[in-house]
């Protein structure tokens, strides 16, 4: 993966470079003192660059601004000092991560990952849209009862069972929440609590660490916010 960074930091751009060039994915192609420099190479067609690492602290141009600057940006990894803007970070796609300074070396390869993990995903998304599952069939007092997956709004963890409500219908069945992720191979379902999967596409509404879905109101671990918010498609 073609790399630049920008950084007003001289000492922070030799340290990226440094964990840049120990990477076997990435190649740095150059690195920038300032937001305007990094524009005008990248406004260059010749010049295609696949992740940004990016200062959000720079005098006279923030990180932000660069992103509403630029056409189609590519993935971009947040370098700052300051933890405060994770939240706004979420608020636009092409953010993969947010490096804090000082960068730890485990810290950076994790961000590596999963930039490697969303071109991963992006290749999936392309040549299995056609085979991922419609319906799945529910053991259900001996007979099997066909589910549309699409009208499923959540799953829920209940001891050796796990209740499934659907747009119509509620459902008990003798099984593990486990083995039901592993059937729903769907792009819109997401585990956000130890007891809970929801369809991501049946969401009316975030708060704090709940999501309401339908008329049923899910918690949401810490652990698995961030993963709820890096699915979503924020405008």
């Amino acid at each position: 993966m073609k790399c630049i960074i920008i950084d007003d930091e001289k000492m922070s751009r030799e340290i990226l470079s440094i964990m840049i060039l120990k990477s076997m994915h990435l190649f740095l192609e150059a690195d920038f003192s300032n937001a305007i420099d990094a524009i005008k190479y990248l406004n260059d067609e010749n010049n295609t660059i696949d992740v940004i690492f990016l200062d959000i602290h720079m005098p006279n141009f923030s990180g932000f601004d660069f992103i509403k600057t630029i056409k189609n940006p590519p993935h971009i990894i947040l370098v700052t000092t300051d933890q405060n803007f994770a939240l706004e970070a979420f608020n636009y796609e092409c953010i993969i991560d947010y490096l804090v300074k000082p960068i730890q070396e485990n810290r950076f390869n994790r961000a590596i990952e999963r930039v490697e993990q969303k071109f991963e995903n992006s290749k999936k998304s392309v040549s299995n849209i056609d085979s991922e599952i419609k319906e799945i069939y529910l053991n259900i007092d001996k007979r099997l009862v066909k589910v549309e997956v699409s009208t499923i709004n959540f799953i829920k963890a209940n001891g050796d069972y796990v209740f499934i409500k659907t747009d119509s219908q509620n459902y008990t069945v003798h099984t593990t929440l486990k083995k039901i992720e592993d059937k729903l191979s769907n792009s819109f379902f997401l585990k956000v609590h130890r007891s809970y999967i929801i369809n991501l596409n049946k969401i009316i509404d975030i708060q704090d660490s709940t999501v309401l879905v339908g008329s049923k109101l899910i918690p949401v671990s810490k652990n698995n916010r961030s993963n709820l918010m890096f699915r979503l498609t924020l405008v």
